[in-house]
């Protein structure tokens, strides 16, 4: 499939939502499209996603093509089952923007800036599919946490430049700070302090003993 192909496709794609549009805002149409407007926005992310595949060294059309698609997915099981979409909507989007911030990592290693947002979105996606299961400050300490990881993992991948001690920084306040939100929401607080007192008093004792 050429280029142009794909920029015809797209044109039709476009003129028929916007016809659908026009003839649902003039009463047209009664009939509910929100499954066809599924349908249509998961073919506009396919052709993103086609179009990445007959070009692999343009990294970008990933994005729109995930987003796109994980917004038609969306739509279509609101449709389908809309009790069983729930409140997961916003989790469906976020996992899907989030897959395509990790498959241009993967497809390009160079590009390791992609692992913040991909890291930082499925964080998000997990934290608001267990937010009605959980209190508001677990939601905020699993946040917290997944944000930590993000950046923990950012220190581990291997660049050409070599590791950087930077996101180290950020992982530690973010690990200390969903922590405390976690052991305020579940009534652990009393245990964390001397926990960590103990593991921080631990690490300087055998550090010094070491030396020694």
């Amino acid at each position: 499939m050429k280029r142009t192909d794909l920029s015809i496709i797209g044109g039709l794609l476009l003129v028929a939502m916007g016809a659908l549009l026009l003839a649902q805002t003039f009463n047209l149409l009664t009939v509910n499209l929100a499954g066809l407007f599924g349908m249509l926005f998961a073919a506009g992310g396919i052709l993103f996603l086609v179009w990445h595949s007959r070009q692999r060294d343009q990294w970008w059309p990933l994005i729109p093509g995930f987003t796109l698609l994980s917004i038609g997915v969306l739509l279509v099981l609101d449709w389908l089952a809309p009790r069983l979409v729930g409140a997961l909507g916003g989790s469906i989007v976020l996992g899907g923007i989030s897959v395509a911030f990790w498959w241009v990592y993967l497809t390009k290693r160079d590009q390791w800036w992609a692992l913040i947002p991909a890291g930082t979105l499925l964080t998000l996606a997990l934290a608001i599919a267990v937010e009605s299961a959980v209190g508001e400050g677990a939601f905020v300490g699993i946040f917290f946490l997944g944000l930590a990881a993000t950046f923990a993992l950012v220190y581990f991948t291997p660049r050409p430049e070599g590791k950087t001690v930077w996101p180290l920084i950020p992982a530690g306040v973010l690990a200390v700070l969903g922590v405390i939100f976690l052991a305020v929401e579940t009534s652990l607080f009393g245990f964390v302090w001397p926990v960590a007192l103990l593991l921080v008093g631990g690490y300087l004792l055998l550090r010094g003993i070491r030396r020694r």
